[in-house]
């Protein structure tokens, strides 16, 4: 149940068949010289629409900026603060709360640890607003990768590589520009750095020579069921 396309009375009624909401978030940002720089919200949105036809679910419209931190100097990233966007995710659980859902999963197709830590400090402090709620945050790319444990090659790929190029190839084909070479960054250990292109010119983690367009189906098929199984499991779960 897509709230884009829904009018408001479409809304009250299929609030007496579901009170469960994926709240997608992505990034605009890079993703090597091949891919979109929405790359992240595209693939989330897409995998969690399908999911909500697997198992009735509304899907608010995706959230298309997060955190970027190791690719905040390359070009075409733009990045959201962490007070800001905390901000943002307080409100949109708290608008939603108000409008009658109450199991909500907090779903982003952009990885970063600092973003997706971010996520997680919002629910929890819901968790202490709200005493009637569940809450979940999923990293979208936790599914992914466990989904498709026999279908993607490249070890440690994770960012505009075989998977994402996979998925981009099967759901937006007219937007894959060529490819890029395979690239994992060398980041120091611990050590947080200002220049952060000298560690990551190119943007890729993985190699995009790997993918495939039938890849990216069966990743997306995959990955859509598995999140539609969560669902089930999600809305039943009675905490101790």
């Amino acid at each position: 149940m897509l709230i884009t396309d829904m009018t408001m009375p479409e809304f009250v009624a299929a609030l007496k068949g579901s009170q469960t909401i994926f709240l997608p978030f992505g990034s605009t940002e890079e993703h090597g010289r091949h891919l979109p720089l929405d790359t992240d919200t595209m693939q989330v949105y897409a995998t969690v629409a399908a999911a909500a036809v697997l198992h009735q679910t509304f899907v608010a419209p995706p959230v298309h900026y997060g955190i970027c931190r190791s690719t905040s100097e390359h070009p075409g990233t733009v990045t959201l603060s962490s007070d800001t966007f905390r901000a943002l995710v307080r409100d949109l659980v708290r608008g939603f709360y108000g409008q009658g859902l109450r199991n909500f999963i907090l779903i982003s197709g952009h990885a970063g640890k600092t973003h997706i830590g971010a996520l997680i400090e919002v629910g929890e402090e819901m968790l202490k607003e709200f005493s009637d709620i569940r809450l979940a945050v999923i990293n979208e790319y936790d599914f992914c990768y466990q989904a498709g444990s026999g279908i993607i090659e490249v070890e440690g790929d994770s960012h505009a590589g075989e998977v994402e190029t996979s998925r981009i190839q099967y759901l937006f084909p007219e937007l894959v520009k060529g490819s890029s070479k395979r690239e994992f960054p060398d980041f120091p250990e611990y050590i947080l750095v200002r220049n952060k292109r000298s560690y990551w010119p190119g943007g890729v983690w993985g190699d995009p020579a790997f993918a495939s367009r039938e890849k990216g189906e069966k990743l997306c098929r995959l990955t859509a069921a598995a999140l539609a199984g969560f669902v089930k499991e999600f809305e039943s779960f009675i905490e101790r």
